[in-house]
């Protein structure tokens, strides 16, 4: 029987820690059992170890299979939804507890990388750019609404002087959130589960899940063995697979691809990214790109609604890479992966939890990187018995997408072509 691996990403190529870990068997008891071991459930394990709680987490695969170990690795402030539409949306009392938490998941990250000594290249910076005046005009609003909520590290770039950060004339303008930043997401996750590992944890591997039975003690039950816990995580976002029926038909998963080139020469590096920030576009359907450590430019983009992969992933964002830099027609692309994220109706993360004691968190929509770390957290001090962020989360309701199961893929790619026709058009 062949062991699980990672997709052929360059994540999985410059990986720390390719140890796999044993497979569960046999019977083991713990406080806490966390199914799924990307940044949710190792975030959720680690902060739980950190507590003193037994803590077990169990992986279908391998540690960071899933969008965790293949997304483009930008530290991201805020939620898909903005402060501002949660506000309006949601009511001024979960508007101004949201509004404290939107920046607290990039803090996380930073502390856990300095407290652990996590090798995982973290880099400072992000840069939003604006295709168009409209969305630069809207950028302009972000930065003051980040300011309203005391966020005080951002700049707002004219047409001219985001070229300081970016040598690609396709920009209308743009913000750079020195909050913001990137990091080789695959070794970030490995680091916090080595650090977890440290503290007395567990992790197996290859482990995929069969069945959750609640109850007083839970359940966690593998083809080869069985986890009893007082309580129970489930963090499995886009590869949850029918463990939550009744939460699962209230997200969908989606794709998006990404490529990385050979490592570039360091003058072509800095024409590109004369300041090694991250990007990421304000287009509905987004372009996202960096430099890695050793010199690479990481460039994705593009959503394959209901989790399709694409069969030639260069042919969607090579063309994409060359708009913006076509200086890069003759370089060589390495590695080329894709990977589902969780996208929500709302577009807000599922949080909640079922009977006495299982827990759920999935769905960041994108904006997973900052929203998981932070989510690791929330439920940690849940289990811990401090609900208050978690209730904030709960409270806010989540819908099926239109059309159920059959449907909710063709409306949702209608949607997205509507809104990128606008983007094309600058209205």
């Amino acid at each position: 029987m062949s062991s699980p691996t990672h997709a052929n990403s360059y994540y999985a190529f410059s990986a720390n820690d390719k140890t796999l870990r044993p497979t569960l068997t046999g019977e083991h008891r713990c406080d806490v059992c966390v199914v799924g071991a990307g940044f949710t459930g190792i975030s959720t394990a680690l902060s739980l170890a950190e507590k003193g709680k037994k803590v077990i987490v169990v992986e279908g695969s391998r540690i960071g299979f899933g969008a965790s170990g293949r997304n483009g690795g930008q530290i991201v402030n805020s939620f898909n939804r903005d402060i501002d539409y949660i506000f309006k949306n949601y009511g001024d009392d979960i508007g101004h507890k949201m509004a404290k938490m939107a920046f607290a998941g990039s803090e996380l990250i930073r502390h856990r990388i300095e407290k652990y000594n996590i090798d995982c290249d973290l880099k400072h910076g992000n840069v939003f750019a604006a295709c168009n005046p409209k969305q630069f005009e809207e950028l302009k609003a972000k930065k003051a609404l980040w300011e309203s909520h005391g966020h005080d590290e951002l700049e707002l770039l004219t047409a001219s002087s985001i070229q300081d950060h970016i040598g690609s004339d396709r920009y209308a303008g743009g913000l750079l959130d020195r909050k913001g930043g990137h990091i080789q997401p695959l070794n970030l996750v490995l680091g916090q589960a080595k650090a977890f590992e440290a503290l007395g944890g567990q992790i197996f591997e290859d482990s995929e899940v069969v069945r959750l039975e609640q109850g007083v003690p839970g359940k966690v039950v593998t083809k080869q063995g069985t986890v009893i816990a007082d309580k129970i995580v489930v963090a499995g976002n886009a590869y949850v697979f029918g463990l939550l029926p009744e939460v699962e038909k209230k997200a969908m998963p989606c794709g998006t691809q990404v490529i990385a080139t050979e490592p570039l020469p360091e003058d072509l590096q800095k024409q590109l990214l004369p300041t090694d920030r991250c990007v990421e576009d304000c287009n509905y359907l987004l372009d996202y790109y960096r430099l890695s450590g050793d010199g690479r430019l990481i460039y994705g983009g593009g959503t394959t609604y209901g989790a399709r992969d694409p069969g030639k992933i260069e042919s969607i964002i090579v063309p994409k890479m060359l708009k913006t830099y076509p200086m890069l027609k003759d370089v060589k692309i390495d590695f080329a992966w894709t990977g589902n994220f969780l996208l929500t109706m709302m577009r807000m993360p599922q949080v909640g939890k079922i009977g006495e004691n299982l827990y759920y968190a999935q769905g960041y929509s994108g904006h997973g990187v900052t929203n998981s770390h932070l989510m690791g957290e929330i439920l940690s001090d849940a289990i811990d018995g401090d609900t208050e962020r978690f209730d904030v989360f709960a409270s806010m309701p989540q819908y099926q997408f239109p059309g159920g199961r059959m449907l909710r893929v063709p409306y949702t790619a209608i949607g997205a072509a509507y809104y990128n026709l606008r983007d094309q058009l600058g209205i």
